[in-house]
């Protein structure tokens, strides 16, 4: 990746970062843990793969994405509106009285959601049937779908993954954000989905892995999904749950915590030294 796009991408991954612990903390609630490990790949995403426009939201040949895991709303909210698709102010009202950004998306008030998600495991059957949608009209556009890996505990990830594999639906990526921790602990210790990369494999799909925090990587693993023909992509992403705060990475409480007057003071202080540090490269 070009040196210049890659820090600026690196850039507003942060930006993202304190949009989502500004939303949280004016909520007193949400899900900062897994919104964190999942910025960088909705920011590239949105702002280097994706065919969107934010003054024209619903437009018929925009690329959708479904966030199946929907309870990481505040990610996705923050990358909207980084994106221009509302004002990044507004991202304060989380889960307030009147707000249209609530607990978890819904597409009938907010500009730039294609699905409204927070039923675990429902969402990867919704970017299923888009596209499957897509083929049977002819029409280009990809469907991608962020998914976590607690939530590939559900049995319906696994009966959509048969269907798309069998559909050859191969206008459709599946990242799995495998951060290793869900609401009550270890993935592994719950409900073990391991291994994640086998068991899609043996449900027909192509596999690759990537690490979720380098752009590089990431440019790589959505590259090589563009190529392949007659197969539903997953992406295994290994991040860090609570990527970009020191206190909340890898720790199970900040999963759907929302920080204090002090943490929130020291997270966002944090994130804006990261952010001077990468202006200053």
């Amino acid at each position: 990746m070009e040196a210049t796009i890659k820090k600026q991408l690196e850039i507003t991954a942060c930006k993202v970062r304190m949009g989502i612990i500004e939303g949280v903390f004016n909520a007193k609630s949400g899900h900062p843990g897994g919104s964190l490990s999942i910025a960088d790949t909705l920011t590239y995403l949105y702002f280097a793969k994706m065919n969107v426009d934010p003054k024209n939201p619903s437009f018929k040949d925009r690329d959708r994405l479904v966030l199946s895991k929907g309870h990481c709303a505040p990610a996705l909210y923050s990358v909207l509106a980084n994106r221009g698709y509302f004002d990044v102010d507004e991202l304060k009202t989380l889960r307030h009285i009147g707000s249209r950004l609530q607990g978890h998306p819904d597409m009938k008030y907010i500009p730039g959601v294609d699905m409204s998600t927070g039923s675990l495991g429902q969402g990867i059957s919704a970017a299923v049937g888009m596209s499957l949608s897509a083929k049977l009209t002819n029409d280009s556009y990809k469907v991608y779908a962020i998914l976590g890996d607690g939530e590939i505990e559900e049995g319906q990830v696994w009966e959509a993954a048969m269907f798309a594999a069998h559909r050859k639906l191969d206008n459709l990526v599946a990242v799995v954000d495998n951060n290793g921790l869900q609401i009550d602990g270890k993935v592994s210790d719950v409900c073990s989905p391991y291994p994640i990369v086998d068991k899609f494999k043996a449900f027909g799909w192509h596999v690759i892995t990537m690490n979720a925090h380098d752009f590089d990587d990431i440019e790589r693993a959505f590259n090589e999904a563009e190529k392949v023909v007659a197969k539903p992509v997953a992406i295994v992403q290994t991040s860090v749950k609570g990527k970009g705060v020191s206190f909340m990475e890898n720790q199970v409480s900040w999963h759907g915590t929302a920080p204090n007057k002090e943490q929130y003071d020291i997270a966002m202080a944090e994130l804006n030294e990261t952010l001077k540090n990468l202006e200053d490269k």
